[in-house]
Protein backbone atom coordinates (compact mmCIF):
# COMPACT_ATOMS: atom_id res chain seq x y z
CA UNK A 1 0.00 0.00 0.00
CA UNK A 2 1.70 3.43 -0.98
CA UNK A 3 2.11 6.17 1.47
CA UNK A 4 0.69 9.30 -0.45
CA UNK A 5 0.68 12.22 2.10
CA UNK A 6 -1.53 15.04 0.35
CA UNK A 7 -1.01 18.82 -0.10
CA UNK A 8 -3.87 21.00 -1.16
CA UNK A 9 -3.17 24.72 -1.90
CA UNK A 10 -5.45 27.73 -1.75
CA UNK A 11 -3.65 30.81 -2.76
CA UNK A 12 -0.09 29.15 -2.62
CA UNK A 13 -0.57 28.02 0.86
CA UNK A 14 -0.93 24.63 2.22
CA UNK A 15 -3.96 24.33 3.66
CA UNK A 16 -6.35 21.71 5.38
CA UNK A 17 -10.57 22.18 4.75
CA UNK A 18 -13.15 20.93 6.93
CA UNK A 19 -15.60 18.75 5.09
CA UNK A 20 -14.41 20.50 1.99
CA UNK A 21 -15.74 23.80 3.01
CA UNK A 22 -13.06 26.78 2.15
CA UNK A 23 -14.60 28.82 4.81
CA UNK A 24 -13.35 26.14 7.62
CA UNK A 25 -9.77 26.01 6.65
CA UNK A 26 -6.76 25.47 8.62
CA UNK A 27 -3.04 26.80 7.05
CA UNK A 28 -0.40 25.09 7.43
CA UNK A 29 2.85 26.48 5.62
CA UNK A 30 3.07 29.44 2.66
CA UNK A 31 5.52 26.84 1.16
CA UNK A 32 4.08 24.07 -0.55
CA UNK A 33 7.58 23.13 -1.84
CA UNK A 34 9.35 22.56 1.12
CA UNK A 35 6.38 20.79 2.35
CA UNK A 36 6.73 18.30 -0.60
CA UNK A 37 10.40 18.00 -0.16
CA UNK A 38 9.48 16.97 3.80
CA UNK A 39 7.17 14.44 2.81
CA UNK A 40 9.87 13.25 0.04
CA UNK A 41 12.69 12.97 2.60
CA UNK A 42 10.19 11.38 4.88
CA UNK A 43 9.78 8.29 2.74
CA UNK A 44 6.80 9.27 1.12
CA UNK A 45 5.45 6.78 -2.53
CA UNK A 46 3.78 9.45 -3.96
CA UNK A 47 2.58 13.26 -3.62
CA UNK A 48 -0.96 14.16 -4.14
CA UNK A 49 -1.35 18.01 -4.84
CA UNK A 50 -4.48 19.31 -4.91
CA UNK A 51 -5.45 22.68 -6.11
CA UNK A 52 -8.37 24.42 -4.44
CA UNK A 53 -8.64 27.39 -6.10
CA UNK A 54 -8.74 25.19 -9.27
CA UNK A 55 -11.75 23.53 -7.84
CA UNK A 56 -13.70 26.16 -6.23
CA UNK A 57 -13.10 28.41 -9.90
CA UNK A 58 -12.00 31.05 -7.80
CA UNK A 59 -8.30 30.92 -9.24
CA UNK A 60 -5.25 28.45 -10.37
CA UNK A 61 -2.42 27.56 -8.67
CA UNK A 62 -1.08 25.31 -11.69
CA UNK A 63 2.32 27.01 -12.05
CA UNK A 64 3.03 26.03 -8.14
CA UNK A 65 2.09 22.20 -9.10
CA UNK A 66 4.10 22.57 -11.92
CA UNK A 67 7.10 23.75 -9.63
CA UNK A 68 6.68 21.27 -7.10
CA UNK A 69 6.47 18.02 -9.52
CA UNK A 70 9.39 19.01 -11.43
CA UNK A 71 11.38 20.04 -7.82
CA UNK A 72 10.84 15.93 -6.57
CA UNK A 73 12.01 12.67 -7.76
CA UNK A 74 8.90 10.49 -6.71
CA UNK A 75 5.84 10.14 -8.31
CA UNK A 76 3.18 13.35 -7.95
CA UNK A 77 -0.79 12.89 -8.54
CA UNK A 78 -2.44 16.39 -9.13
CA UNK A 79 -6.11 16.72 -8.64
CA UNK A 80 -8.56 19.67 -8.90
CA UNK A 81 -10.05 21.56 -11.29
CA UNK A 82 -9.37 19.06 -14.15
CA UNK A 83 -12.30 19.65 -16.48
CA UNK A 84 -10.94 19.73 -19.64
CA UNK A 85 -8.57 17.88 -21.61
CA UNK A 86 -6.29 20.82 -22.59
CA UNK A 87 -5.53 21.12 -19.07
CA UNK A 88 -5.24 17.47 -18.28
CA UNK A 89 -2.63 17.24 -21.45
CA UNK A 90 -0.74 20.61 -19.86
CA UNK A 91 -0.78 18.45 -16.41
CA UNK A 92 0.52 15.05 -18.07
CA UNK A 93 3.72 16.96 -19.01
CA UNK A 94 4.87 16.96 -15.46
CA UNK A 95 2.78 15.15 -13.40
CA UNK A 96 2.46 11.06 -13.04
CA UNK A 97 -1.46 11.01 -12.94
CA UNK A 98 -3.76 13.10 -13.36
CA UNK A 99 -7.35 12.72 -11.35
CA UNK A 100 -10.36 13.68 -12.92
CA UNK A 101 -13.70 14.24 -11.00
CA UNK A 102 -16.71 16.34 -12.68
CA UNK A 103 -15.43 15.94 -16.00
CA UNK A 104 -15.54 11.91 -15.97
CA UNK A 105 -18.84 12.47 -14.73
CA UNK A 106 -20.23 15.41 -17.20
CA UNK A 107 -18.10 14.45 -20.60
CA UNK A 108 -17.71 10.41 -21.42
CA UNK A 109 -16.61 11.26 -24.98
CA UNK A 110 -13.67 13.35 -23.70
CA UNK A 111 -12.89 10.72 -20.83
CA UNK A 112 -13.07 8.36 -23.89
CA UNK A 113 -10.32 10.53 -25.80
CA UNK A 114 -8.22 10.76 -22.98
CA UNK A 115 -8.25 6.87 -22.12
CA UNK A 116 -7.55 6.77 -25.95
CA UNK A 117 -4.53 8.94 -25.64
CA UNK A 118 -2.81 8.56 -22.18
CA UNK A 119 -3.62 4.90 -21.19
CA UNK A 120 -5.30 4.01 -17.85
CA UNK A 121 -2.07 4.06 -15.66
CA UNK A 122 -1.84 8.00 -15.62
CA UNK A 123 -5.90 8.62 -15.17
CA UNK A 124 -7.21 8.49 -11.98
CA UNK A 125 -10.94 8.46 -11.49
CA UNK A 126 -12.18 10.56 -8.73
CA UNK A 127 -15.24 9.07 -7.11
CA UNK A 128 -15.81 10.65 -4.24
CA UNK A 129 -18.85 10.31 -2.12
CA UNK A 130 -21.67 11.76 0.53
CA UNK A 131 -23.11 8.79 2.31
CA UNK A 132 -22.83 6.48 -0.96
CA UNK A 133 -24.05 9.48 -3.80
CA UNK A 134 -21.41 10.66 -5.62
CA UNK A 135 -20.34 14.44 -5.36
CA UNK A 136 -19.03 16.29 -8.49
CA UNK A 137 -17.99 19.98 -8.93
CA UNK A 138 -15.83 20.92 -5.58
CA UNK A 139 -18.26 18.55 -3.78
CA UNK A 140 -20.68 21.54 -4.51
CA UNK A 141 -23.18 19.10 -6.21
CA UNK A 142 -24.27 16.04 -4.83
CA UNK A 143 -25.74 13.16 -8.02
CA UNK A 144 -28.03 10.70 -8.20
CA UNK A 145 -25.35 8.01 -8.96
CA UNK A 146 -24.41 5.50 -6.19
CA UNK A 147 -20.50 4.71 -5.78
CA UNK A 148 -20.14 1.26 -6.65
CA UNK A 149 -22.47 1.44 -9.76
CA UNK A 150 -19.80 4.62 -11.06
CA UNK A 151 -16.93 2.43 -10.44
CA UNK A 152 -18.43 -0.38 -12.51
CA UNK A 153 -19.01 1.92 -15.26
CA UNK A 154 -15.69 3.68 -15.43
CA UNK A 155 -14.50 0.07 -15.03
CA UNK A 156 -16.38 -1.60 -18.30
CA UNK A 157 -15.10 2.23 -20.20
CA UNK A 158 -11.43 0.56 -19.40
CA UNK A 159 -10.47 2.74 -16.18
CA UNK A 160 -8.42 0.85 -13.44
CA UNK A 161 -7.19 3.73 -10.97
CA UNK A 162 -9.58 4.79 -8.81
CA UNK A 163 -9.45 7.59 -5.90
CA UNK A 164 -12.21 7.53 -3.33
CA UNK A 165 -12.99 10.31 -0.41
CA UNK A 166 -15.39 10.26 1.95
CA UNK A 167 -16.79 14.23 2.35
CA UNK A 168 -18.24 13.73 5.36
CA UNK A 169 -15.06 12.23 6.91
CA UNK A 170 -12.41 14.18 4.94
CA UNK A 171 -10.69 16.66 7.33
CA UNK A 172 -12.30 15.60 10.22
CA UNK A 173 -9.96 12.94 12.49
CA UNK A 174 -13.08 10.68 12.32
CA UNK A 175 -11.52 7.79 10.99
CA UNK A 176 -12.27 6.16 7.18
CA UNK A 177 -15.81 5.12 6.12
CA UNK A 178 -14.58 1.24 5.60
CA UNK A 179 -18.25 -0.16 4.34
CA UNK A 180 -17.59 1.71 0.80
CA UNK A 181 -13.97 1.41 0.36
CA UNK A 182 -14.68 -2.30 0.93
CA UNK A 183 -17.02 -2.55 -1.59
CA UNK A 184 -14.91 -0.70 -4.46
CA UNK A 185 -11.82 -3.08 -3.45
CA UNK A 186 -14.26 -6.39 -4.21
CA UNK A 187 -14.09 -5.27 -7.79
CA UNK A 188 -11.73 -6.91 -9.43
CA UNK A 189 -8.90 -4.96 -11.80
CA UNK A 190 -9.73 -1.72 -9.76
CA UNK A 191 -6.42 -0.25 -7.88
CA UNK A 192 -7.79 2.00 -5.28
CA UNK A 193 -6.65 4.84 -3.50
CA UNK A 194 -8.30 5.69 -0.04
CA UNK A 195 -8.93 9.26 1.35
CA UNK A 196 -10.76 10.82 3.90
CA UNK A 197 -10.70 10.90 7.67
CA UNK A 198 -7.65 9.05 8.87
CA UNK A 199 -6.98 10.06 12.05
CA UNK A 200 -3.92 7.95 13.40
CA UNK A 201 -1.95 4.94 12.49
CA UNK A 202 -5.01 2.74 13.78
CA UNK A 203 -7.23 3.80 10.68
CA UNK A 204 -4.12 3.48 8.73
CA UNK A 205 -3.72 -0.28 9.44
CA UNK A 206 -7.30 -0.71 9.04
CA UNK A 207 -6.85 1.05 5.86
CA UNK A 208 -4.02 -1.83 5.07
CA UNK A 209 -6.22 -4.68 5.39
CA UNK A 210 -8.42 -3.86 2.47
CA UNK A 211 -5.03 -3.86 0.70
CA UNK A 212 -5.70 -0.69 -1.46
CA UNK A 213 -3.30 0.63 -3.63
CA UNK A 214 -2.55 3.35 -1.70
CA UNK A 215 -3.86 5.78 1.41
CA UNK A 216 -3.81 9.43 1.20
CA UNK A 217 -2.70 11.25 4.67
CA UNK A 218 -4.28 14.97 5.23
CA UNK A 219 -4.89 16.77 8.55
CA UNK A 220 -3.79 13.69 10.39
CA UNK A 221 -0.23 14.15 8.90
CA UNK A 222 -0.17 18.51 9.29
CA UNK A 223 -1.77 18.04 13.30
CA UNK A 224 1.57 15.42 14.02
CA UNK A 225 -1.16 12.66 14.58
CA UNK A 226 0.26 9.92 12.20
CA UNK A 227 3.95 10.16 10.50
CA UNK A 228 5.00 8.80 6.85
CA UNK A 229 7.75 6.80 8.58
CA UNK A 230 4.91 5.07 10.62
CA UNK A 231 2.64 4.54 8.04
CA UNK A 232 5.55 2.97 6.32
CA UNK A 233 6.54 0.77 9.04
CA UNK A 234 3.18 -1.36 9.33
Amino acid sequence: MKIIPAIDLMEGKVVRLYKGDPNKKTIYSENPLEIAKKWESAGADMIHLVDLDATLGSGSNFDSLKNIAESVKIPVQVAGGFRSEKIIEEALKFATRVVIGTLAFKDKTALDRLLATYGNEKLVISVDHNDGLIVVNGWQETTKTPLIEAVNDFKKMGFSEYLSTSIVRDGTLQGPDLEPLKKINEIDGVNLIVSGGISNIGDVIKVKELNPFGVILGKALYENQVTIEEAKGI
